[in-house]
């Protein structure tokens, strides 16, 4: 099995890097990848114009494209709004919101909704994942899935030494599920950094993988998405990072996959 899929997250369109984001597009139209992942946060305020934004540069993007919310995809200052239909301008101008799904020649990828237009704590912008949710991801991959995925916007675990916390309500209890469930890759965003790493659980053969920003708002790591590689028994996950004329790698993991039954 082969795959090359483009994931990227936090456009933050109001707010963008114009140069990273026009560049980004280019390598979308270009790079033949199966699939192109952007894992939330595509405006700044979720504000209309920023929405309008983004949707027409996501018309350029090459399909099939899969695409979720992310907490900044809430309105910001439309208060009555943002608690009793936080998600409504992000379904009228980019899609659904609960969840979304992709598969073709074995793949098969799930989205899933981890931002709240409010909820009972004092920092909205941190995740939730309901054990509803989670399950009816787990439940939802078939048999002849043989690489599964699963994009949400905040990292269900925190990343070691990472730039900022998602403290993601009902994380852990997700990362087990999707675990036993023998999802392959968890592609998330939020905290603006890169990352690669095994969730502790299982065979630990079920990697959370992190995108950058392509937004100005960078926290130590320059503007940049991801590319990721499927062969075989190997998945390999680079990292580029936008100079202020191209993309360059910045990092990349190569992650050992579990043997397929």
């Amino acid at each position: 099995m082969t795959l090359r899929l483009a994931h990227l997250s936090d456009i933050h369109f109001g707010g963008e890097n114009q140069a990273a984001v026009a560049a980004a597009g280019e390598r979308l139209r270009t790079g033949g990848f199966d699939l192109t992942v952007i894992s939330g946060d595509l405006t700044r305020y979720a504000e209309v114009s920023e929405f309008e934004a983004a949707a027409a540069w996501l018309r350029d993007v090459p399909e099939p494209r899969l695409v979720t919310p992310g907490n900044h995809d809430a309105p910001y200052l439309a208060w009555a709004e943002r608690i009793f239909a936080p998600f409504r301008r992000y379904e009228r101008l980019v899609g659904p919101a609960p969840w979304q799904s992709w598969r073709a020649g074995g793949v098969a990828v799930r989205g899933i909704n981890t931002a709240r237009g409010a909820q009972p704590r004092l920092n909205w912008s941190k995740g939730q994942i309901s054990v509803r949710q989670a399950r009816a991801a787990a439940e939802w991959f078939e048999p002849g899935d043989g690489l599964r995925i699963v994009v949400v916007h905040h990292p269900l675990i925190e990343m070691i030494g990472g730039p900022m916390t998602a403290r993601v309500w009902g994380g852990e209890k997700a990362a087990g599920l999707f675990c036993e469930a023998r999802v392959d890759l968890v592609l998330s965003g939020h905290i603006h950094a890169p990352f690669a790493w095994p969730y502790p659980h299982g065979d630990q053969r079920t990697y959370a993988v992190g995108a950058g920003t392509l937004s100005v708002r960078e926290r130590g790591v320059p503007p940049g998405y991801n590319e990721v590689e499927v062969e075989d028994g190997c998945i390999r996950v680079t990292a580029l990072a936008w100079t202020g004329s191209k993309y360059e790698p910045y990092r990349t993991w190569a992650l050992d996959r579990r043997a397929q039954d």
